[in-house]
């Protein structure tokens, strides 16, 4: 394989925030798995190696496991011999108060003091990873951070250039088919004249030269185009700044034929300048499968 495998064990002080950095991991595009024995690691490792399709996997390790530091030290040594693997610990960290606050708040009892106090727990665990804190490439502290901060925190520490952790999925549909459930943001084309009743170009679609330039041939589409383009260049970094994974634009014309998918397009093409964008249309051929069945 031409380039190393990327391994990030997350770890840290329980109610540190492995959940949500996990789930940063999987915005970014690793595969994920959460509380994998230590022992396991280097099994699963080749398996990953023969199949040859995965690249990026991020692992959350933590005390839940019995022989938690004895396993992980040995996994480690295990991993530094193997020259076409990329290592990263990531620990996570927080002031004691702070994790006893979160333990109050959520209510659960910590994994090394079921029986007793929380701040016993939090003792005998910074006791047991004082050592692998030491080994961390990355420590974050936690305890003055949001979730969003937390995520904002390791897609800086961690998001390559061939990693889009923010991204705009780009949606045409039919409203006669019913509108796509997952979308954030809807806008509907059926005011703009329809191709639908242009015999020669009924049955193409959007993405044909000839329907597309039909469509964008009027002064409303123009003036719609610019409106709405402009009005997502100025939202879109708000999304992003929120801590959101992704958007979904959905944009609708009655059959999801030829509007809408034109328009899809052109938007698609102007917002990919600044963002990674992924297209489909969802009704397109809708039209045509119901022909052939009739």
């Amino acid at each position: 394989m031409a380039d190393n495998l990327q391994l990030v064990i997350i770890t840290g002080m329980s109610g540190a925030g492995k959940t949500v950095a996990i789930q940063s991991f999987e915005d970014m595009g690793y595969f994920c798995i959460d509380n994998m024995p230590p022992s396991l690691i280097p099994k699963f490792w080749e398996l990953i190696k023969e199949s040859g399709k995965v690249t990026k996997i991020a692992l959350v390790i933590d005390l839940r496991s019995r022989n938690f530091f004895r396993e992980i030290q040995d996994m480690l040594v295990e991993l530094e011999n193997t020259n076409l693997i990329d290592t990263t610990i990531m620990f996570l960290d927080a002031t004691d108060e702070e994790l006893v606050s979160r333990y109050k708040e959520t209510r659960r009892a910590h994994p090394l003091a079921m029986d007793g106090l929380v701040t016993e727990g939090i003792r005998k665990e910074r006791a047991i990873l004082e050592e692998i804190k030491g080994d961390a490439q990355v420590v974050i502290d936690t305890t003055d951070l949001s979730p969003r901060q937390l995520r904002e925190r390791i897609n800086d520490e961690f998001k390559s250039k061939d990693t889009h952790g923010f991204r705009i999925e780009l949606v045409s549909f039919g409203f006669k088919y019913g509108l796509p459930i997952d979308a954030d943001i809807v806008m509907d084309v059926r005011f703009l004249p329809n191709p639908h009743y242009i015999p020669e170009l009924r049955p193409l679609t959007g993405q044909d030269a000839s329907v597309y330039d039909y469509v964008m041939s009027f002064p409303e589409t123009e003036s719609f185009y610019t409106h709405f383009i402009n009005l997502l260049k100025n939202v879109m970094p708000g999304y992003e700044k929120e801590g959101k994974s992704s958007v979904t634009i959905a944009i609708g014309c009655t059959g999801g034929q030829h509007r809408s998918v034109a328009l899809t397009e052109r938007v698609g093409k102007e917002l990919a300048q600044d963002y990674h964008v992924n297209i489909t249309h969802r009704d397109k051929g809708k039209r045509k499968e119901t022909v052939n069945r009739s």
